[in-house]
């Protein structure tokens, strides 16, 4: 029988991953065997890890991530950096064999249109790691969808409102491979996305949608950036807390404090928020180490891989000092917890009303729905 289930003992707390299915459990920390319920507050190695393979993107050279609505963080209009070798991804995979549980392929550009894609996934399963990466579609082939089926445990889509998207989608689908949809929440998407839920509009058989909140950073413009008296965005929020729909859903860490001003019917403990320097981080194509890739235009945070491990990347100074802010901000807040003051990288995503950052709870309704 093959074993799915990995499992990783820490000094106080024990977390598990299974690899078919995705699903990840972690205690609360351990006192004479006993669950106290008090979350652990970072892991010794990070469990996952998001590998930025590529380092220039054939969207962004052409401006196609403009014109699909989406501002890519990475600007990949003006960055022309080499792909990651393979000599470097195997470096990182030996030093996270039996360490990590997922590496996110990514950087600036489509993962699936590395030059050695297939090699890379391979050296995943060889190390004892389930690979996962987000693609925009474009360039997607009955022989990419292949070795997706083979090696991957999910594939995410970028909602890039384009044929070639849908059509990745639909082959990944047909093939079987788990699929999700990766969505960018900004000032110009919001009403999109409340119409999709509503009308049950995305692909069918998606495994989920994923929502990203808008950073901006690259070519993200602070025009875009959601603000928290942003009607249509509460809105949003309520209808996913209280409705019933056909797939999952999801949002990134970043996201958390606005489910702590409006959970609506959502259980806070399912939440998680930011795993920078915590449970995961970033590595570029140059194998610098960074907390989150959000890090990756101003880089305050990096560690050089080429000077020192993975592993003392991880317990460096520059990690602590990351990790520094969740253990002091929003001292005075009650729920603090749950968010530990939000993004330090872009401050103004933070959406709550509660702390200097936020912005002042407005009310108001949502705008009348356009047509897509």
């Amino acid at each position: 029988m093959v074993a799915f289930m990995k499992t990783r003992r820490e000094k106080d707390f024990v977390t598990c991953f299974d690899e078919k299915s995705g699903k990840y459990i972690r205690t609360g920390i351990l006192v004479d065997g006993v669950d106290t319920g008090k979350d652990p507050f970072m892991a010794s190695f990070p469990e996952l890890l998001d590998v930025g393979i590529m380092g220039h993107c054939i969207h962004g050279k052409s401006g196609m991530c403009i014109m699909a609505g989406v501002e890519c963080y990475q600007d990949g209009l003006h960055s022309d950096n080499s792909n990651m070798s393979i000599a470097d991804f195997r470096t990182i995979a030996a030093q996270c064999k039996n360490q990590t549980y997922q590496i996110a392929l990514g950087g600036c550009g489509d993962p699936d249109q590395h030059e050695n894609f297939a090699e890379l996934l391979q050296i995943c399963r060889d190390n004892n790691i389930v690979p996962n990466f987000t693609t925009s579609g474009l360039g997607m082939t009955p022989e990419i969808v292949a070795l997706c089926k083979e090696y991957c445990g999910a594939v995410a889509v970028s909602w890039y409102r384009k044929e070639y998207t849908y059509a990745a989608i639909d082959m990944l689908l047909e093939a079987g491979v788990k699929t999700n949809i990766h969505y960018v929440l900004t000032n110009n998407s919001i009403v999109e996305a409340i119409k999709r839920l509503k009308n049950h509009d995305f692909p069918k058989n998606i495994n989920a949608v994923i929502f990203l909140l808008h950073k901006p950073i690259g070519l993200g413009t602070q025009e875009n950036v959601i603000l928290w008296k942003n009607a249509d965005f509460r809105q949003f929020i309520r209808y996913i807390g209280t409705e019933k729909i056909p797939y999952k859903i999801g949002f990134d860490s970043c996201t958390v404090p606005a489910f702590v001003n409006e959970p609506g019917n959502i259980d806070m403990k399912s939440l998680d928020t930011c795993e920078g320097a915590r449970w995961s981080a970033y590595i570029t194509a140059d194998m610098k180490m960074l907390p989150c890739s959000f890090d990756n235009q101003a880089k305050r945070w990096s560690v050089d891989l080429r000077k020192y491990t993975i592993q003392e990347a991880w317990n460096s100074d520059v990690f602590e000092d990351f990790r520094n802010h969740f253990r002091q901000s929003c001292a005075n807040c009650e729920d603090r917890s749950f968010c530990m003051g939000g993004c330090q990288i872009c401050p103004e995503i933070v959406l709550c009303n509660k702390c200097a950052r936020g912005e002042t709870f407005q009310e108001g309704s949502v705008s009348d729905l356009p047509e897509f």
